[in-house]
């Protein structure tokens, strides 16, 4: 299967070199947002050994190759807005698209614009190709993970889903102060803290796994707290002074049949030692499934070491692989907007070296 991989950041870098290791999937092109990166070779930038495949910027001359897929990996403050007109002109040509960037769709009918959903479903039916967007966190482990532990249970009062990680490593500090209100003091407002934004990030995993179930939500319910450092933290993006705030977490809770059934908590600290009554992990990256029910279940899954900032590679190298797995089966898929429920498990063929 002929491929392209859109951007090369973190995940599309990773993407780059998965899809090398596949002997079912070429790469025939890869597409780049920095003019700086255009003309060095595909091999190089997926951080390997130059394999005589040269970057563009043409979008056009990427679309003319006329991939089975493109893998989507372009990221940015304005990330659904740069990317649904992409997505829609890739599947107008006929091209499947797998994506990492619009974590929105992880659960198409959620999706938070309904007018760039029909969009992007009239495009996959006129060209005859599949969208399908996966990752770690919205992805396997906010979802998919919790549905097929619940295949042990004879009842469930609840389950809860959960991510908790150290960030130090993020340099974007934009994203980590104004986004999230690290480093400010508590009387600051960051964006999580708008009305309905925490519900409107994680109902997509909500309404997947209560679509899994077989269950109605009735509503959705969130939440944000904080907790502040005592002490200066240095971390990728800048100092966070004593006094501020070092540690977030929030909760979003899909209500079924009155009782708050389906929860997805994020728990991000700048150090370890920062809010030691939130749960707590000695890997960088940590996530789990609990249920409450017959039987009681509890599932924990680590990426990379226990300590470093491999875990970061190791937690966009998941997301990567997520996406690169799913491509034949994407391929295969019926044209039209997918979730994890609409394919098989993707397995990694050929990932033994």
């Amino acid at each position: 299967m002929r491929v392209v991989v859109w951007s090369t950041g973190g995940v599309g870098s990773i993407a780059i070199d998965g899809i090398r290791r596949r002997p079912d999937l070429e790469l025939v092109g890869v597409w780049v947002h920095s003019p700086d990166k255009v003309g060095q070779d595909a091999g190089e930038l997926g951080g390997g050994a130059p394999i005589g495949l040269k970057a563009t910027n043409d979008a056009d001359a990427l679309i003319a190759l006329k991939p089975d897929c493109v893998v989507y990996a372009a990221s940015g403050p304005d990330r659904d807005g740069a990317a649904v007109p992409d997505y829609v002109r890739l599947l107008t040509a006929g091209i499947n698209v797998v994506s990492t960037s619009s974590t929105s769709l992880v659960y198409p009918p959620s999706y938070f614009a309904p007018h760039w959903r029909d969009e992007l479903d009239a495009a996959a039916r006129a060209g005859q190709a599949s969208f399908y967007v996966s990752g770690i966190f919205p992805g396997f482990a906010s979802d998919q993970l919790a549905l097929l532990m619940t295949t042990q249970s004879k009842s469930i009062r609840r389950i809860t889903a959960s991510e908790v990680a150290l960030n130090d490593h993020y340099p974007v500090a934009d994203v980590m102060m104004d986004g999230m209100g690290f480093g400010r003091p508590l009387d600051f407002e960051p964006m999580l803290k708008t009305p309905g934004f925490i519900e409107l990030a994680w109902k997509a995993p909500i309404y997947l796994m209560a679509e899994g179930l077989g269950v109605e939500v009735q509503e959705i319910r969130g939440s944000l707290d904080r907790e502040l450092t005592d002490r200066d933290i240095e971390v990728a993006f800048g100092t966070i002074k004593a006094g501020t705030c070092g540690a977030v977490r929030t909760r979003a809770a899909g209500v079924v049949n009155g009782n708050e059934a389906i929860v997805i908590e994020h728990v991000i600290r700048m150090a370890r030692d920062v809010a030691p009554g939130w749960p707590t992990s000695d890997c960088d990256a940590t996530y789990r499934v609990d249920i409450e029910g017959d039987p009681d279940i509890h599932c924990e899954l680590t990426l990379g070491a226990a300590e470093g900032h491999a875990a970061g590679h190791a937690a966009m190298a998941a997301t990567a692989m997520r996406v690169v797995n799913a491509i034949p089966y994407v391929v295969d898929a019926p044209p039209g907007l997918l979730s994890s429920l609409d394919i098989p498990t993707t397995l990694p063929l050929y990932a033994f070296d």
